[in-house]
């Protein structure tokens, strides 16, 4: 019988909105590590252990409940007690349980089962360093400000603060127990008797401050109806739940796409993909009930993005269009007006990223917002255009109007530095990043020696995005009546396409190339890059058969998915961040580029790479990246990459949704009350059936399963409220 393989961080990562509490697997906080309590980019709570007359813990078990509660069981080491006698190891069992909301709530249990009375200490050790996220990410923590603690034992709490001129930040610990409780030396601690199998508990709340509000996680004790419900894992849809948070999430997962399949692993992945978008929503960014914008990715991009945020609502359009309507809406508020060097922003373009902690409060980073990408611009009008196809919704193509021309002025005028049709990047800023499209590490461009590329750099994925933004606004302004507005743009991408497949295609190697570099030479580099241009439909269609050719050769397929870059590359690190690792996200896209050109049988073969590899990933949750090391066989598995990937993350969790849209090939077009179908299911995944999806106001369910080599189809219901709305569903050619 084989063995089942699970392959997850060293890490437990909790999380709720902007709140997320990273641990080791015995729940502790390290020094010296990322570990922390972390809100609005800061760190509250640096260190923190559990002791039982001063001896450390040992580790029984544990488990991440749901994205927002943990359980994890401890035990003693062999202890002196108070009388002159020992304790045996694992005689005394302590138990964990944490959930977060807009604070963390956490319960220890103690239980004696020495078989005799006994007196023991329990310690909590707490430290706050108050670290901006940025520092911690680069493990240079500068201290600025004064910390104080304070003491109240009469009200039994921990106050903690920090201030830096107007900056403050602040953390409460407070507990509810029955026994003597006192602080001393950095520590909490409880004076606890048990007699033979007796328990204890305490209730303790670390509620987190900034200038502006208090965050208190709300009291939820673990002996409570609605706590145990969400320990134990029974919230079904159907249940009235009793927290804010939980009902969020109910109505998150009840306006999703749902399905069902014999594939039970498929299932699982699908789900767990729900649970952790829903996970990922920013609360107090929803710009609706029915608009909401996700994280990045937990824990170091819990915040807007421009690339991450458009990328994920692209993926999750046939599941709900609302992450698209969110992320439309709040990064319109924030498209530059006017030019300005340090943040890399110029009028029209859309932001790469925010922060709120005491380095960008006291602008010692750009990120107020940051501008330094090249394609949130792009893909802002691309993500416009698709929640447009999904919806019908025409008011929403009058209401970003003006945000679209804007953009597309950027693309003109600022994305294209020297004006030779092709887009460019480079950083004005003295902090600005060297690279800016979605490879964004420092070293992720280089030529084929292994050298790296300097500035300008015009990537070939860039110049997909483009084409397919403007074919994507003839639509548009012909939606919107401007017919003269459309063959313009019409005649600039078919320019565009021309001029790029003479200029990036490398004949000897049967790919495009990696871009252009800043005397406009080819960067000759096998790279992933070139698959994402099949995505946006630039390719040439004989290009684009040997280009998926050339993406599956060894050097490129690792087995799990394909490498970022060539492993002949002197540069190649499967261990680096995109220097040869695998993006779930990247390899979604190239697969349903593969698709686009009829490549079915390849697009699927990249699907089943990238599945099998969440498969063996803790709770079938795909990470951002990982290790792009050869696959050595079924019973292999894949790598983590080592220095620590989010997850969940956002566009690596909506690549599931995404590469499912691709073997069913769905292509909406609510405007004209039609959906495509194209599906060519693989032998593993060999029926599925799509429960409310949504197409403009209508609701189907459609089943699809395997018959030999075929894929059939048929549609079970369609519900509108009017027979206009009715959606029409068509099959078109493999």
């Amino acid at each position: 019988m084989p063995f089942e393989i699970r392959v997850g961080p060293p890490t437990i990562t909790i999380s709720q909105g902007r709140t997320f509490m990273v641990t080791t697997h015995k729940g502790e906080i390290l020094s010296n590590t990322p570990h922390g309590v972390y809100a609005m980019d800061t760190r509250f709570i640096s260190y923190y252990r559990i002791w039982l007359n001063r001896t450390p813990l040992e580790l029984i078990d544990f488990n991440q409940l749901s994205f927002y509660a943990s359980r994890i069981h401890l035990t003693n080491q062999q202890i002196d007690i108070e009388g002159d006698t020992t304790l045996e190891a694992h005689t005394i069992r302590v138990s964990i349980n944490r959930i977060v909301s807009e604070g963390i709530h956490e319960d220890i249990d103690v239980v004696n089962y020495s078989g005799k009375a006994v007196k023991i200490l329990l310690e909590i050790a707490m430290r706050s360093d108050f670290a901006d996220l940025f520092e911690v990410r680069k493990h240079h923590i500068v201290l600025r400000g004064q910390t104080q603690t304070t003491w109240d034992s009469q009200r039994k709490q921990l106050y903690t603060s920090y201030d830096h001129n107007d900056f403050h930040r602040a953390v409460t610990f407070c507990t509810n127990t029955n026994v003597p409780l006192g602080y001393a030396n950095g520590r909490i601690y409880f004076e606890i008797e048990l007699g033979p199998n007796q328990s204890w508990q305490t209730c303790n709340e670390l509620i987190l401050e900034n200038a502006k509000t208090r965050k208190s996680p709300g009291g939820c004790c673990s002996r409570s109806k609605h706590a145990m419900v969400l320990f134990n894992g029974l919230y079904s849809p159907e249940q009235k739940p009793q927290s804010h948070f939980a009902e969020l999430q109910i109505r998150w997962q009840k306006c999703c796409t749902e399905i069902a399949t014999s594939n039970h692993t498929f299932y699982r992945m699908y789900r767990q993909a729900i649970d952790d978008m829903g996970a990922l929503r920013i609360y107090d960014m929803d710009v609706s009930d029915k608009a909401w914008i996700p994280a990045a990715g937990v824990p170091w991009f819990v915040t807007l993005f421009g690339r991450d945020s458009l990328i994920a609502a692209y993926q999750n359009m046939s599941v709900v269009a609302g992450f698209a309507q969110g992320a439309l809406k709040r990064l319109s508020e924030y498209q530059a007006t006017t030019r300005d060097d340090w943040r890399d922003a110029q009028p029209g373009k859309i932001m790469h990223e925010i922060r709120f902690g005491e380095l960008a409060h006291f602008h010692k980073v750009p990120f107020t917002p940051y501008y330094g990408t090249a394609d949130a611009t792009i893909l802002y009008l691309i993500v416009l255009s698709e929640t447009y196809r999904w919806t019908g919704d025409i008011e929403l193509l009058k209401q970003y109007r003006e945000v679209a021309e804007k953009c597309l002025n950027w693309i003109d005028l600022y994305g294209d530095l020297d004006g030779d049709g092709f887009q460019e990047y480079k950083t004005f800023s003295s902090v600005g990043y060297e690279n800016m499209a979605w490879k964004d590490a420092h070293d992720a461009v280089v030529y084929p020696d292994g050298s790296q590329v300097t500035q300008p750099k015009a990537l070939c994925e860039l110049q997909g995005y483009v084409y397919d933004a403007k074919i994507r606004m003839v639509e548009v302004f012909q939606a919107l009546g401007d017919e003269n507005r459309a063959i313009m743009l019409q005649q600039q991408a078919e320019t565009l396409k021309s001029k790029f497949n003479q200029t990036f295609w490398l004949e000897d190697e049967g790919c495009y190339a990696f871009g252009l570099d800043a005397n406009k030479q080819l960067i000759r580099s096998i790279a992933s890059n070139a698959g994402q241009c099949l995505w946006s439909g630039i390719a040439d269609a004989d290009k684009a058969q040997r280009t998926a050719k050339r993406l599956l050769q060894e050097d490129m397929w690792s087995g799990w998915g394909i490498r970022t870059l060539s492993s002949h590359n002197p540069a190649y690190n499967p261990l680096a961040y995109q220097r040869g690792s695998i993006w779930p996200h990247d390899n979604g896209i190239i697969a349903a580029g593969f698709k686009r050109y009829g490549l079915a049988e390849e697009a699927n073969q990249v699907i089943r790479g990238i599945s099998d590899a969440i498969e063996r990933f803790t709770a079938y949750r795909p990470p951002e990246v990982f290790a792009g090391v050869q696959r050595e066989g079924n019973a292999d598995f894949p790598l983590l990459y080592p220095d620590g990937a989010n997850i969940p993350q956002a566009w690596s969790t909506g690549s599931i949704f995404h590469m499912l849209q691709t073997m069913l090939g769905l292509r909406a077009d609510a405007p004209h009350h039609k959906l495509y179908v194209q599906p060519t299911l693989p032998d593993w995944l060999p029926d599925i059936e799509l429960q409310h999806l949504e197409v403009g106001s209508c609701s189907l369910s459609l089943r699809f399963w395997r018959e030999g080599r075929i894929t059939r189809w048929e549609v079970l219901e369609i519900k509108a409220d009017k027979l206009q709305d009715k959606i029409q569903v068509i099959a078109e050619a493999n």
